[in-house]
């Protein structure tokens, strides 16, 4: 069998066994789509080498495209895609580990940290450099 032969063949299997999820149609398919990628995040290595990688690559375009079809997604995009980078990784770091204004000594007093939030501040470089240093992320994730 020649490779485009073993290649065609494989997706054909692929596509069979995950075509719902890769075109979705209703919420069914995509409540599908969403356990197939937790159970492939689940299953697999953070790395670039990721064999999963190209699968979920597919799955997420597939589901945000079915996300954009629906008006209260698309609204909740619109709205989430407005908000800096930096806050919105601020957000994400505060909810996933359960803290509040009083929990970030690396910015400073909980006003601060607050006026931060609403938008009155700005992270500084070095309240970036300090919240990259204690949660173990690249500070580059806090800029566009």
């Amino acid at each position: 069998m020649t490779s485009a032969a073993k290649v065609m063949d494989a997706w054909d299997q692929f596509s069979r066994a995950a075509g719902t999820c890769l075109h979705i149609q209703d919420d069914a398919a995509y409540q599908d789509a969403l356990a197939l990628v937790n159970d492939l995040m689940e299953q697999s290595e953070d790395s670039i080498d990721n064999p999963f990688k190209p699968v979920l690559d597919l799955l997420f375009q597939s589901i945000d495209a079915y996300e954009m079809q629906g008006k209260h997604f698309r609204a909740f995009h619109d709205e989430a895609m407005e908000i800096p980078r930096d806050l919105a990784v601020l957000g994400v770091l505060m909810d996933q580990y359960g803290l509040g204004v009083s929990d970030l000594p690396e910015i400073g007093s909980k006003s601060l940290v607050s006026r931060i939030l609403s938008g009155e501040r700005n992270l500084t470089k070095k309240h970036i450099q300090a919240l990259s240093e204690r949660f173990g992320i690249s500070p580059a994730a806090f800029f566009d």
